[in-house]
């Protein structure tokens, strides 16, 4: 399985930027690229291995992340604090924004925490990466770059004991100009289990970056979740990427692609 990046990058900033002048429309965001904690938390009140598991990140989506914001010349912005600090994809309000339990295990080190100690991580992680992509998202939009924003999500395959059989899953809201034509181009590859608004939904609260950011300026959006043992290793880490990678290069949202068919007609 992967490992967090080396605290040496991770103390170079609680939010890193790949490609900030990108030329593709997509921007990317990995929401929870790491599993890192800062000294200062020492490890939560958990054993070593908790934090390899998925309650501390999502394993694979960050190698997935970059290798697509190279290969389509898109802009990533991606966390470098664990989960566990404090979930980037959650409202300030969520009771899950530092979370007591992950899956069914108590995380001690978030137990019984003042105003303070939770103004200070949100002042550490939410903020600094809500406010890079508010940056990135404005000056697009000030130059009249076109913008679709795109989160990047894995997903454990056994979650409290339910199975789940999907290789990826895209999750939407009413707004389907991205996530339509995404579907359907993963529908038409062979042997892939496509879930829709599975294993998560917006109704999960699991949407909060793509609303803070994308839905609120009526901007295009679709989350990816794919399923963390497709990959574990660079090889499957490579063929998730490149797949995506072949359909984004090639992507026309829904709404583009009626108005044209209607100035054809």
């Amino acid at each position: 399985m992967e490992t967090a990046r080396p605290a040496s990058l991770a103390s170079s900033g609680t939010v890193g930027v790949t490609n900030p002048g990108g030329s593709s429309p997509f921007v990317l965001t990995c929401d929870h690229a790491s599993n890192f904690l800062p000294a200062e938390f020492g490890t939560l009140g958990l054993a070593a291995e908790d934090l390899s598991r998925h309650i501390a990140w999502d394993p694979g989506a960050l190698p997935v992340a970059l290798r697509m914001a190279q290969a389509l010349d898109a802009t990533l912005v991606e966390t470098r604090i664990s989960r566990l600090v404090i979930d980037c994809n959650r409202p300030l309000d969520a009771p899950d924004l530092v979370p007591p339990v992950s899956e069914t295990t108590a995380i001690p080190g978030n137990a019984g925490l003042s105003e303070k100690q939770r103004a200070a991580r949100v002042a550490l992680s939410w903020q600094p990466f809500h406010g890079t992509i508010e940056r990135i998202i404005e000056d697009r939009l000030a130059r009249g770059q076109e913008t679709r924003l795109v989160s990047v999500h894995s997903f454990t395959p056994v979650y409290k004991g339910r199975n789940r059989p999907w290789h990826i899953g895209i999750i939407h809201d009413d707004d389907r100009r991205l996530a339509a034509p995404l579907i359907g181009a993963l529908r038409r590859l062979a042997g892939v289990t496509v879930g829709v608004n599975e294993p998560y939904s917006p109704a999960d609260r699991v949407y909060f970056t793509l609303e803070r950011h994308a839905r609120s300026r009526g901007l295009p959006c679709a989350m990816i979740e794919i399923r963390n043992d497709e990959i574990s290793g660079e090889t499957g880490q490579r063929k998730w990427a490149d797949l995506l990678t072949g359909i984004f290069s090639n992507l026309e949202p829904e709404e583009a692609r009626g108005s044209r068919q209607r100035a054809v007609g």
